[in-house]
């Protein structure tokens, strides 16, 4: 199975020519089950071009998309508007969150109240379920997922995904103890062969200030990844203000330390 990212910016969308080959939009990533079945992961600005290339690609009946929300910032739920499957009547969209149901629906439903959006939630065609997560397993055709709870405000939820062709653990917002690593998600990610984890900051930016701010630094993915003996290492929500160049050169940083280190970037595929 192939999961590829469609959006791997933090905080806020970014354009420009020194940010083409990392891209700029949002958090987004998705996996094909079947041909008319699909897990994604959240629904950051990224979400909008998925939503294009399943038009152009699904057929005549029902399509079935699971969408795995991290947690409810803004940077991972803004693309929702624009996703076009959302208004289609051929189309059941399955939310998941750490919330209960009634609070997912609410949250979502306030980006399209028909003042900030003009279509409002209710008018949209497709059929919408809202589910917690399980304290168990969540299984999509062959795809087994987890969950695990975050360092971040408000909170935040990390997922494994796994097939028999792999597994990729998704912890894209989430602060970093002071000492050590955070043992429940080293243990969470344990010999995962890819492992994505959020590098906002550098160690440089993070102590000028932004302690406490929910985020991390490629240091601290490194610790995390030899820690849980992953096998590759992806930075991920990266910093809006970093371009092309200052993400290559973290990644050749974190590299010295941690050889299979690369950057999530718009358009990577994954085999899992």
């Amino acid at each position: 199975m192939e999961l590829e990212f469609w959006g791997t910016r933090g905080t806020f969308p970014v354009s420009g020519r020194d940010r083409v080959r990392h891209g700029g939009n949002t958090a987004c990533a998705s996996l094909a089950v079947s041909a008319s079945e699909r897990v994604i992961i959240d629904a950051g600005t990224g979400l909008r071009n998925l939503g294009r290339k399943i038009k152009e690609r699904s057929g005549p009946g029902r399509l079935h998309l699971h969408l795995l929300l991290t947690h409810f910032h803004l940077d991972h739920i803004m693309g929702l508007p624009f996703f076009e499957p959302l208004n289609s009547d051929r189309t059941v969209v399955t939310f998941y969150a750490d919330e209960e149901p009634e609070e997912t629906e609410r949250l979502l439903a306030a980006l399209m109240n028909g003042r900030l959006f003009p279509l409002g939630f209710s008018d949209l065609r497709s059929t919408r379920h809202f589910k917690r997560l399980p304290a168990g397993r969540l299984c999509f055709g062959a795809v087994e997922v987890t969950h695990q709870a975050l360092n971040h405000p408000q909170g935040s939820v990390a997922y494994r995904l796994e097939s028999k062709g792999g597994s990729v653990v998704f912890a894209t917002d989430t602060e970093h103890p002071l000492k050590g690593v955070d043992e429940a998600l080293a243990e969470f990610s344990r010999g995962a062969d890819h492992l994505i984890t959020d590098a906002t900051f550098t160690p440089e930016e993070y102590e000028d200030g932004r302690r406490g701010w929910g985020h991390s630094t490629w240091e601290a993915g490194v610790k995390l990844a030899e820690a849980a003996g992953v096998q590759h290492l992806l930075l991920s929500h990266l910093n809006p203000d970093h371009d092309d160049r200052r993400v290559d050169a973290l990644v050749r940083r974190a590299r010295r330390l941690f050889p299979r280190t690369g950057a999530a970037r718009e358009g990577l595929k994954l085999q899992i």
